[in-house]
């Protein structure tokens, strides 16, 4: 063994000759973390009976400790005393001061030595960065913990584990994890950088990974972060929190954000979770350099994704289903403890085919089984949701400002337990500018070659570099764009080179997404196949601009991108309201200054999310075999196809109006036409073949009809879920194709039945303006609804009798005609005389100045556009605005001037007669 430890240490002194860095000629005598010797340090020597503590329990310390603790044990004492009298469960245990970092640096002038190593690193050569940190942890390794140090640790770690989660009186399975002092900052994080373990079990192993953290300081990615942001290496100093384990290898864990990560959107907690130890959490790992280990063999179509709900934090605690927005992944693998005498403490499983696509964690309360473990799921999401809002609201009172958080969970497979199991800051999102809007806009691109979750929203062009291995980082080139199976913390400075990235496995919640946003590079995840067919060499686009879904395009795209500060637009007197049908873009675009949602599009929400005829959910047997397959496929995690509908629709339409809450968000009931119908799954089963059906079966006749009425009813119920149930009373409802206002009565009826009663809890039911005798009747409509929506393009086409889908009358369609004018100008004055509100869906305001000034001089209440149009119609109708007022101040004035020149000429009059 001495033997051994000398040929260790010659090896490091020659090492170290060979690059100039000559070591101390102090006598050494060489240190093993695991087994305490004597060494005299070279320097300074700290006495037993010395103020210094080296360990720490967690119930003793608060974020105020930080420069003594790091920030991830800063945060975890923080909790325990401050949140867990708040219900908030946070697994016990000690940190590892920074006193102990400054303990291994003093010996054997150690931190003179690392100056001297680090001083003129160069972070661009990722060699050279790999050459130095490797001879930097070798250095804090061969020096060893002082004895002072490990009897401190050695006495903390016996008494957490005199009795624990588990087992009293035996040696306790704990996570050792790295906390450095700029960790976890509201203004940088430097998460995910250094080494952290778990499942470390015994006195001599918690001694040895400890030291490991210490030396972590100094891993590539760390050295390169603190250069890029300015840190000096000195600055930061290494320190450890040691925390007992929560056995969520038996059951599942996962990581929350108190806000969405990829659009800032403030008002939603974004929960992600799997089976095991998360594939997060083994991101932010280093030990084994593990994601999957070697000997795992993945099939070719692999694709591992997380479960994510996402709550909207207005309504926790308010609302009885604050969740708008559930998705289950493909769980394909889960990491897991080893058996006890295993060289590794973790290994990667392939998930049976049977789980991998159950919910790891759900909302509602069951029992689930796993392995032999059997335990209560309680309404895990709403919980983790409760405790996020109540760390959320503390750090932020603590910081004296709105603190967003990045938070860990995991899930106890004995005990069914919940935890947090870390919190910090979150550092990307967070720092943007509310009032300043950022568009990209990708153009002149092929058709996309593949696509997978869009992580941020921007885009790049660039040469592809197809890497399949860490070891072949070195080659990246600055600008490329990175293409990589998955990544780990070892990748971070090839991925700090990339103008994108692009990987085959992972989610939103995976290395690169996180490392990526941070970078504020876009990126591509769980593209399944990028690797072999993005070829090295080759120029391509990337596209996160188009919401969740990020398309990779061959070639080199046109990217415009435009940043605005929203404090400088117009006010407008016109309320301006956007046009949506894709719930999955709904969050990017809250931001817009807009008045609300003037058309939600449902149609497009069935069509796109759920894909499925109404009538075939409820009638399955009346459709084909193949068809009854599809559909069981789709709702394989729901209750019944039916409740798989309900539970589609709603979150859809709850995710735009989560979005936008508070402000109006009004929803046309599906407007579906008989042939439109007839292409979702089953829809040939149920729908009529109509010569005409943009005049046929549609609308209110639709809902009515004893052949749909359940059909609608399914869809009232979905409504109902929105508003009653999540809480979301901004939604009002709108009656497309309404014929007559008996129609209209009687869906008001319908509608009522099912829920939806027009004036309770403020709800509002309008009534789409596009049909001539929805203009001529305006005044018994007015009786009926509350508001009217004129629609431009039914309305255009039924006054000028123009197919608006024929391409041979395509050059009458025009609702700049004097007869369509005509009719919006009846239907606007009609609705004021009734004291009903009134407004337009459509892109003429947008792309006619001649018409936005044409409505405003009506008085329209409001416009509704795509988001595209929005910031171009603010400006035009402003202008309108402008000039209507301009216009009017003229005429005033003429008219005021005219009325003082008729009281002048009868004076005039009057005093002739005198």
């Amino acid at each position: 063994m001495q033997l051994l430890k000398f040929i260790v240490f010659v090896g490091w002194v020659g090492n170290h000759l060979s690059n100039g860095f000559a070591p101390s000629t102090t006598p050494i005598t060489f240190r093993s973390a695991i087994l305490p010797q004597k060494v005299e340090p070279d320097q300074k020597t700290l006495s037993s009976d010395s103020e210094t503590r080296y360990c720490i329990p967690l119930e003793e310390i608060g974020l105020d400790d930080l420069p003594k603790v790091g920030g991830k044990t800063a945060s975890l004492g923080e909790m325990i005393q401050q949140l867990t009298p708040l219900g908030v469960a946070v697994p016990g245990g000690f940190g590892v001061t920074s006193a102990a970092y400054d303990a291994v640096l003093d010996r054997f002038q150690l931190r003179q030595r690392l100056e001297l190593l680090l001083r003129d690193v160069d972070v661009n050569n990722l060699d050279d960065l790999a050459n130095r940190g490797r001879q930097a942890r070798l250095m804090i390794m061969n020096a060893g913990l002082p004895d002072e140090v490990v009897s401190e640790i050695e006495e903390a770690y016996a008494k957490m584990c005199v009795c624990n989660l588990h087992t009293c009186g035996k040696d306790c399975s704990v996570a050792v994890r790295s906390s450095a002092t700029a960790e976890d900052l509201p203004t940088a994080s430097f998460a995910g950088q250094q080494a952290s373990f778990l499942n470390v079990v015994g006195k001599n192993s918690v001694c040895n990974t400890v030291l490991e953290c210490l030396a972590s300081v100094f891993t590539d990615r760390a050295i390169a972060y603190r250069v890029h942001n300015r840190f000096g290496h000195m600055d930061v100093k290494g320190a450890v929190s040691v925390q007992l384990m929560v056995r969520s290898d038996l059951a599942s864990s996962g990581v929350a954000f108190t806000l969405d990560p990829d659009t800032g959107f403030r008002d939603a907690i974004v929960i992600t979770g799997s089976y095991g130890l998360a594939p997060i959490q083994a991101n932010r790992l280093l030990e084994e350099k593990w994601i999957f280990s070697k000997s795992l063999v993945l099939p070719p179509s692999f694709r591992s994704e997380a479960d994510e709900i996402q709550v909207f934090k207005p309504m926790i605690g308010k609302a009885e289903d604050p969740i708008i927005k559930r998705s289950i992944g493909r769980k394909q693998t889960k990491i897991v403890y080893t058996k006890d005498g295993s060289d590794k403490r973790t290994k990667t499983l392939l998930t049976p085919d049977a789980d991998a696509e159950k919910p790891s964690f759900t909302d509602e309360g069951q029992i689930l089984t796993r392995g032999l473990h059997l335990f209560s799921t309680g309404a895990d999401a709403k919980t983790i949701a409760e405790w996020c809002v109540k760390i959320e609201n503390h750090y932020s009172k603590h910081h004296g400002h709105p603190t967003p958080m990045d938070i860990e969970w995991a899930k106890d497979g004995i005990t069914g337990e919940l935890y947090i199991v870390q919190a910090r800051p979150e550092t990307v999102r967070s720092a943007q500018q509310a009032n300043v809007l950022k568009h990209t806009q990708v153009t002149g691109h092929e058709a996309p070659m593949m696509e997978g979750s869009a992580i941020g929203s921007d885009a790049a062009s660039g040469v592809a570099r197809v890497i399949r291995d860490v070891s072949e980082i070195a080659t990246m080139k600055p600008g490329e764009i990175l293409v990589a199976d998955m990544t780990d913390p070892d990748w971070v400075p090839g991925l700090r080179m990339a103008s994108g990235v692009v990987t085959n496995r992972g989610g939103r919640t995976c290395h690169a997404a996180i490392v990526s946003r941070e970078l504020g590079v876009p990126c591509i995840v769980g593209t399944k196949d990028a690797t072999e067919k993005i070829k090295t060499g080759e120029r391509y686009t990337i596209d996160c601009s188009k919401g969740s879904t990020g398309y990779v395009y061959p070639g080199e795209a046109q990217i415009e991108r435009t940043s605005i500060d929203t404090d400088d637009l117009p006010k407008t007197k016109t309320e301006i309201k956007l046009i949506l049908g894709d719930p999955d873009a709904a969050l990017s675009l809250s931001g817009l200054p807009v008045d609300g949602v003037g058309l939600v599009r449902q149609e497009f929400v069935v069509a796109n999310h759920i894909g499925i005829h109404p009538k075939a959910v409820l009638h399955p047997e009346l459709v084909s075999p193949v068809e009854q397959e599809i559909i069981n496929e789709r709702a394989k995690n729901d209750a019944s196809p039916k409740a798989f509908f309900i539970r589609r629709l709603s979150e859809g339409i709850g995710s735009i109006a989560a979005a936008f809450y508070p402000r109006p968000v009004i929803v046309r009931l599906s407007d579906f036409k008989s042939n439109e119908y007839r292409r979702l799954v089953g829809g040939q089963n149920f729908e009529p073949d109509e010569e005409n059906p943009m005049i046929g079966f549609r609308g209110a006749s639709r809902y009515l009809s004893p052949e749909f009425k359940d059909a609608f009813e399914l869809e009232c119920e979905a409504l109902a879920h929105v508003r009653n149930k999540m809480g979301l009373t901004n939604v009002q409802l709108m009656v497309p194709f309404c014929r007559t206002p008996e129609e209209g009565k009687e869906v008001i009826k319908t509608l009522k039945e099912n829920g939806l009663e027009k004036g309770k809890d403020g709800l509002k039911v309008w009534v789409m303006c596009e049909l001539p005798s929805n203009v001529f009747a305006i005044d018994e409509f007015a009786k009926v609804f509350d508001g009217f929506s004129i629609g431009s393009n039914d309305l255009t086409q039924l006054v000028l009798g123009v197919d608006r889908d024929s391409g041979i009358l395509a050059n009458l369609f025009d609702e700049d005609n004097i007869a369509v004018k005509t009719a919006i100008s009846y239907a606007i004055k009609g609705a004021h005389r009734n004291g009903k509100e009134v407004g337009l869906c459509g892109q003429a305001p947008s792309d006619k100045p001649d018409f936005a000034e044409f409505l405003v001089d009506l008085g329209i209440d409001s416009i509704s556009l795509t988001p595209d149009s929005v910031l171009r119609a603010i400006d035009i109708v402003s202008k309108a605005e402008m000039k209507d007022s301009l216009t009017k101040e003229i005429d005033g004035a003429i008219a005021l001037d005219k009325a003082q020149e008729e009281v002048k000429g009868r004076d005039d009059v009057k005093n002739v007669g005198v």
